[in-house]
């Protein structure tokens, strides 16, 4: 991670963590858990009422996908349904869900792509989310997989949030997919594309 980020103290939201331990210990056990914290150098579980340094989060994700690499990706994808569980019990007030749900799914995708746009820092952190246009998103310089090498996207997280989010509240068939992510060889940017059906 360059030094200015970890410097400036940008914060993500504690689900980036919080939501990935119960599925690391399901699948390694608490020992396991320990062990994935100790390598990650994340010294205390957030406690859910504030945010998090973003590093930490990403020391997490990172240790995942080094220590499990065959795992990363569906524990970093029950993860961000889990996120995305959360955001629509806590954080979208039920009336918003049911205006969107009632609208038709282009109008919602526009409305949500705005609240999502609206609420970027609590899930890009120091990155930069740029939409292009309602069904289509960006993620510079995203704090996730920063300074990080892959043939294959690795942000299954973010494209889970999104994917949960738009089915529940745009229209139960649609599926977000990362079409190129920072991590690959050339690529500038994470980008995520919704689709129907």
């Amino acid at each position: 991670m360059p030094e200015d980020a970890a410097a400036s103290g940008a914060l993500i939201g504690p689900n980036a963590i919080l939501q990935l331990l119960p599925h690391l210990e399901d699948r390694f056990g608490a020992e396991g858990v320990r062990d994935m914290l100790g390598l990650a150098g994340v010294a205390q579980i957030p406690d859910g009422q504030t945010m998090i340094p973003e590093e930490e989060a990403a020391r997490l994700h990172r240790a995942l996908r080094v220590r499990a690499p065959d795992a990363a990706p569906e524990l970093a994808t029950l993860s961000g349904t889990g996120t995305a569980d959360y955001i629509l019990a806590h954080r979208i007030p039920t009336l918003a869900q049911r205006v969107l749900k009632a609208l038709p799914p282009a109008l919602a995708a526009r409305a949500l792509t705005a609240a999502i746009r609206k609420h970027a820092w609590t899930f890009a952190g120091s990155g930069r989310f740029a939409p292009r246009g309602p069904w289509l998103f960006e993620i510079h310089d995203n704090p996730l997989i920063r300074g990080e090498t892959s043939d294959t996207p690795l942000c299954a997280w973010h494209a889970a949030v999104f994917e949960r989010l738009y089915r529940v509240l745009v229209a139960p068939d649609c599926r977000c997919v990362e079409t190129c992510c920072r991590a690959q060889p050339g690529q500038d940017r994470c980008r995520f594309e919704i689709t129907r059906g």
